[in-house]
């Protein structure tokens, strides 16, 4: 496994990315348990170490894309735990399930002095094998009535493998039919009068600054994953020089070098502490995150290494031709892989959104 690093002159590898590399996971299962170890050893997105984190999960999407898939979510949920309740103590492989848009949305109810969920909540990541995971669900009026799109919307945490194995909480991964992260099969759960704890108050999971960074954390994972299939370019122009193909990799280094920088800066920003001050200026502890700031950075950042994920993929397919896509199996996987999971931008509705920010007000140019 060779090492992603963000700087042009990187010191040595940070306590996450050594983790990976003197253990790298061969599977899902070892990922999850290796999400563990490191969710243990992490700080906190938009604190020291930022970089670190972020390179731990580029460089194990550049060798296996799905596997980063597996573990990001668990760090995720550790940084949201610790921004709710930082001496919480946490066990287990945890999951996000964050996505709306069910037939039958996902409600929280609090009744006799506990919440309890109840209905399906869509995209559900390895919910058939996780510990725990944190759910986003609309609560229910007071009187019991249906939750609506304008109800306020809510995170807790549950014990899914509990909630699995006594039926109230019933993974769907029938009808996970991807040719990409097959391994992660993310299909809807039912949930029938689930226990849950609430996390947070009322809008408080994408109100606070780390929703933007986790988002930029998932970004990561992309560019690994893109730096894996260049990383294929390179190896055959290298065998078999050719004008066209040398053309497709210098546009290959040049959007991945774009993508690096937009991430090599957030994390400078992340570990200054405030997206808004300057480089050059120390970092004032006493000086809080600007959540507004924070957001504009992970738009503009994810929207950065979209474009340059779609930008080689495109380019190695046009360099190497069919024949790594129909006999490479690898190769094959690792771009099946990418392409379903950098969807995850919403491509033009996640640009206008970048667009908007910045009529409204946002820091410009």
């Amino acid at each position: 496994m060779h090492p992603i690093r963000l700087p042009v002159a990187p010191l040595a590898p940070g306590p996450l990315l050594s983790l990976l590399l003197a253990d790298p996971p061969s599977g899902v299962d070892a990922a999850l348990a290796l999400a563990e170890r490191l969710g243990a050893a992490r700080p906190a997105p938009g604190r020291p170490g930022t970089r670190d984190q972020w390179e731990a999960l580029a460089t194990l999407a550049a060798d296996d894309l799905a596997l980063a898939r597996a573990l990001e979510p668990h760090l995720d949920a550790v940084a949201i735990l610790d921004d709710a309740d930082p001496a919480a103590i946490i066990t287990g492989a945890w999951g996000v399930f964050a996505a709306e848009g069910a037939v039958d949305p996902l409600t929280a109810r609090y009744a006799d002095g506990r919440w309890t969920l109840a209905g399906t909540k869509p995209w559900c990541s390895l919910a058939d094998r996780l510990d725990r995971a944190l759910v986003t669900a609309r609560v229910v009026d007071a009187d019991g009535g249906a939750a609506h799109a304008a109800a306020e919307r809510r995170l807790f945490a549950v014990a899914l493998a509990e909630a699995r194995d006594d039926g109230s909480a019933q993974p769907d991964t029938s009808r996970w039919a991807a040719r990409g992260l097959v391994e992660i099969p993310s299909g809807p759960v039912r949930f029938a009068a689930v226990p849950a704890t609430a996390v947070g108050g009322p809008e408080w999971y994408t109100a606070r600054p780390g929703f933007a960074w986790g988002g930029i954390g998932v970004a990561a994972c992309w560019y690994g994953g893109a730096v894996g299939v260049a990383r294929t370019v390179r190896a055959a122009v290298r065998a078999t020089p050719d004008p066209h193909g040398e053309a497709h990799l210098g546009a290959i280094d040049e959007a991945l070098q774009s993508a690096r920088r937009a991430l090599e800066e957030a994390a400078a920003l992340a570990e200054a502490g405030d997206p808004a001050r300057p480089l050059t200026e120390a970092a004032d502890p006493a000086r809080p995150l600007d959540r507004d700031a924070v957001r504009l950075l992970a738009k503009r950042v994810r929207a950065t290494v979209a474009r340059a994920v779609d930008e080689v993929l495109a380019r190695a397919g046009r360099a190497l031709g069919p024949a790594p896509l129909a006999l490479d199996a690898a190769h094959a996987k690792r771009v099946a892989d990418l392409q379903l999971y950098v969807r995850q931008h919403h491509a033009e509705r996640d640009l206008a959104s970048l667009g908007r920010a910045l009529a409204d007000g946002g820091e410009s140019w």
